[in-house]
């Protein structure tokens, strides 16, 4: 069976890539032209350039579908945001002969956007931080007074902090918050404000850049604890898979480096919950915080995250998701094994230059080579060389780019988002296009038949 990624760039299209090759699928991928992780392994047989998402979702899709056309594909699996416009355009997808497993669009656009996600949440009653949705400077300045008064009672505590801020420490009372954007993609769109000072200087630059209006921004409690990635895959509403992680250490732009599989029950009932009350289909996933009262969550992803983990404990998300698409079903996978370490040196070896340096960045090296550290007992997850010659690329490249200039770092994170990241220009289009507006030349569906999420 031909299986056609919608991305080629990022670490989860990587990881189904090699999962889905080992399972005896041909694999292709959609990526704009240039260098990306999918073109540097013998799991993907071809990668074909797209438009770019974020600059053109309805060019991205109609170039989607003639590949697959072209190539033969069976499936259309989604594996980054380009979810957001299969969903929309699902219909057409199936038309054309093709398997996915997305979504109704009036589902996805109730967790796309972090003001809607997080609106969401309180109405499926799934716990999270305490939160305000601000749409000007003074609105945001009394949010951060509001949560921040609320907040005295844990100031001062250490925490993992959220969406990629990596650890902080409380320097007032009830501070720091988060401001974050409605659309972001990897932690881009959140700022940490550690004072009052630093909350208004964030609030001016938001509004110096437009981003609070239509719909604000999310000015969001701290909670104390380490960073979790729980992923689910439903039918229909119906939990088919379940995996959590924790962040053992944090790599570029806020990516897990390092990860150890958790049993979170607590947030497996939660995700369950909130994948029936969407009445989800496909992927869903999200990062929650392990407070001092149980998990919290900050950040909803409508689509698959880094599936090997799992796999580790014997989870299979990427199967389970590609039998979703192909059946409109799919068996209980078992629950996960507790345990196993996994890690993905390439990210480890990016923030080490982005933490620190070339010492940095050439002890990390040293200690993945001697397997010393929180390298021992662990996989990788990412790369992993067996039976793939060219595995190695990826890493050797960043390595030596790191190490004659640790700042070149910026160049591989930005670039890779940069392939398949929802801009929120192109998520109004969406939307638009979802209530019967222009799309591009793509036809958009009856409002009446897609409802946008109502903010």
């Amino acid at each position: 069976m031909l299986i056609l990624l919608s991305d080629g760039a990022g670490l989860t299209a990587r990881q189904c890539a090699t999962v889905l090759a080992r399972a005896g699928h041909r694999v292709e991928a959609l990526s704009p032209a240039g260098l990306c992780l999918c073109r540097m392994t013998r799991h993907v047989r071809k990668v074909h350039d797209v438009p770019a998402l974020g600059r053109d979702p309805f060019g991205w899709l109609e170039a989607a579908l003639d590949v697959a056309a072209r190539r033969g594909a069976d499936v259309l699996l989604p594996v980054q945001e380009q979810a957001a416009v299969m969903a929309l355009y699902r219909d057409r997808i199936e038309a054309a002969g093709l398997a996915t497993a997305v979504p109704d669009f009036a589902a996805l656009a109730q967790v796309q956007d972090k003001v809607s996600a997080f609106r969401t949440l309180a109405r499926a009653g799934v716990p999270q931080p305490p939160a305000v949705v601000a749409a000007s400077v003074a609105e945001i300045e009394a949010a951060g007074a509001e949560l921040a008064g609320a907040g005295q009672a844990g100031a001062g505590q250490a925490g993992a902090g959220q969406a990629g801020a990596g650890q902080a420490r409380a320097g007032q009372a009830g501070w720091p918050l988060f401001v974050k954007m409605p659309i972001g993609t990897a932690s881009a769109g959140v700022r940490r404000a550690g004072s009052p000072d630093q909350l208004r200087q964030v609030a001016g630059d938001y509004e110096r850049l437009g981003a609070l209006r239509p719909d604000g921004v999310l000015v969001q409690q701290h909670v104390a604890g380490p960073l979790a990635m729980v992923q689910a895959i439903f039918a229909r509403g119906e939990l088919v898979a379940f995996h959590a992680c924790e962040r053992v250490r944090e790599g570029a732009a806020g990516g897990a480096s390092h990860k150890l599989g958790l049993d979170l029950p607590e947030a497996r009932e939660h995700m369950a919950a909130l994948g029936a009350f969407l009445d989800w289909h496909g992927a869903l996933s999200a990062d929650v915080i392990l407070g001092p009262d149980g998990p919290r969550f900050i950040d909803i992803n409508p689509r698959l995250v880094e599936p090997v983990n799992a796999l580790a404990r014997g989870v299979d998300l990427a199967g389970a998701l590609v039998e979703v698409a192909r059946h409109g079903s799919g068996r209980a996978q078992p629950a996960a094994v507790p345990g196993a370490r996994t890690h993905q040196l390439l990210l480890a070896v990016l923030g080490a230059a982005q933490q620190g340096g070339r010492r940095d960045v050439a002890r990390e090296l040293v200690h993945a080579v001697l397997h010393r550290g929180e390298y021992r007992g662990s996989r990788e997850e990412l790369t992993p060389g067996r039976g793939d010659p060219l595995a190695p690329l990826p890493v050797t490249v960043t390595a030596l780019a790191t190490l004659i200039r640790p700042a070149a770092w910026r160049h591989f994170v930005g670039g890779s988002a940069g392939a398949y990241s929802l801009t929120p220009a192109a998520w109004r289009q969406i939307c638009q296009a979802a209530d019967g507006g222009p799309g591009a030349g793509t036809p958009g569906l009856p409002s009446s038949e897609s409802e946008v999420s109502r903010r």
